[in-house]
C-alpha cells in the first residue's frame, strides 16, 4: 500500500550504484516509484539490471528503459504518470573519462538536464533534486568546502557539466519557481560502487593478488561519503519545504589515498602491491565538505565513518564477488 501523502518520485539513472539504493528506500518507504535508465555501457548493463532486478516485483514500481536526451520518451512518460519529484541521477559520471570525451559529458549532463526540466517545467513538477557533484568545487584552496563558496574553477569536464546543471535548476526555480534542491555528492561508496570507482576497484585488485594503481604520490584526500548516508540526505530533500537550495553531502572527513589502501587491506587481510603512475589530469588534491547546512536545512549528518564503511563494502563483495 502507499503511504498516505506520500509523492510519485521519478528517478532518473536508478538503476545505477546510488538510484538502486535510493530506489529501495522509496519502495520500503510506501512511495510509488519511476525509474528511468537508459543502461548505457559505460560498465556492464547487466550490473544495473541485476540492481534493479529486485524490484520489479513491486506494484508500485515501474522501469521505463529510455534516455533523458529523447524527447518521445519523456513526453510519453510524463503524459502517462502523475510525477509528483524528479531526482536526477542520471549523467555521464567520472572525472578522468570526462577528460577523454568532453562532448559526450556536455551531450548528456547539459543537454539531456535542459530536456528534462523543460518537460518538468511543463508538468507543473512539484520537486526536482539534482544530483550534483562536490567536482564543482574544482581547485577550491579553502576547506572545509561550503555551498556558498565562490566555484568555477572546476579541474574536469565533468565538474564543468555539474556546475552547468546547478545554473540551470536555478534558472527554471527563477523563472517557473519549480522547488529545487541541488546535492553535491562527495565521493559515494558503498556496496553495488561502479567497478571503475577508487575503493571498488581497489578491493577487487587487492583481493585477487593484482596490482593496485596509485596515481601521484598517495597523499591526495577525499571525503568519502557512504552510500547510506546519500539517501538519508536525498530522501531528506525531496521532504525539505524550499525554493531554491544547494547542499553538500559529505562524510565531513578527509582520508589519503595510502590510508584508504591501508584500510582495505586490514578489512581483506591481504597486503597491496601498489604501482605508481603520474598523477592524472582532472584530478585535485583534496574534497573535503562543510556539512553544516545539510545539518540545519535536511536534519542529516554522517553517520557511517570510512572504517565501517570500507568493512561493511569488503564483506558486500565478497559474499558476491568473493
Amino acid at each position: 500500500m502507499r503511504r498516505r501523502g506520500a509523492p510519485h518520485v521519478l528517478v532518473t539513472g536508478g538503476a545505477g550504484f546510488i538510484g538502486s539504493h535510493l530506489l529501495e528506500r522509496l519502495l520500503r518507504e510506501g512511495n510509488r516509484v519511476t525509474c528511468l535508465d537508459n543502461f548505457n555501457p559505460f560498465y556492464d548493463p547487466r550490473v544495473k539490471r541485476g540492481n534493479v532486478e529486485p524490484f520489479l516485483s513491486y506494484s508500485q514500481f515501474r522501469l521505463v528503459e529510455g534516455d533523458i536526451r529523447d524527447a518521445a520518451v519523456l513526453s510519453s512518460l510524463f503524459r502517462d504518470r502523475d510525477i509528483d519529484v524528479v531526482v536526477h541521477l542520471a549523467a555521464m559520471a567520472g572525472v578522468r573519462p570526462s577528460v577523454e570525451d568532453p562532448q559526450l559529458y556536455n551531450d548528456v549532463n547539459v543537454l539531456g538536464t535542459t530536456n528534462l526540466l523543460e518537460h518538468c517545467r511543463e508538468a507543473g513538477l512539484k520537486k526536482f533534486v539534482f544530483g550534483s557533484s562536490s567536482s564543482v568545487y574544482g581547485l577550491n584552496e579553502t576547506v572545509p568546502f561550503c555551498e556558498d563558496a565562490t566555484v568555477g574553477r572546476t579541474a574536469s569536464p565533468y565538474g564543468a557539466t555539474k556546475l552547468a546543471g546547478e545554473a540551470l535548476c536555478h534558472t527554471y526555480h527563477h523563472l517557473y519557481e519549480i522547488p529545487m534542491v541541488c546535492l553535491r555528492f562527495f565521493t559515494v561508496y558503498g556496496p553495488r560502487q561502479r567497478p571503475e570507482m577508487a575503493i571498488h576497484k581497489f578491493i577487487r585488485l587487492i583481493h585477487s593478488g593484482e596490482e593496485a594503481p596509485v596515481y601521484g604520490d598517495g597523499s591526495s584526500r577525499r571525503d568519502y561519503t557512504y552510500v547510506d548516508d546519500i539517501v538519508e540526505g536525498v530522501t531528506a530533500a525531496i521532504e525539505c519545504p524550499c525554493g531554491f537550495e544547494i547542499v553538500n553531502l559529505g562524510g565531513s572527513r578527509t582520508t589519503a589515498l595510502l590510508e584508504l589502501i591501508r584500510l582495505i587491506e586490514s578489512c581483506l587481510g591481504k597486503k597491496a602491491t601498489v604501482k605508481v603512475f603520474p598523477a592524472q589530469m582532472g584530478d585535485v588534491p583534496i574534497t573535503y565538505a562543510s556539512v553544516e547546512k545539510g545539518k540545519r536545512l535536511l536534519g542529516c549528518e554522517p553517520a557511517v565513518p570510512i572504517e565501517e564503511g570500507i568493512e561493511r563494502t569488503v564483506r558486500w563483495f565478497l559474499e558476491h564477488h568473493g
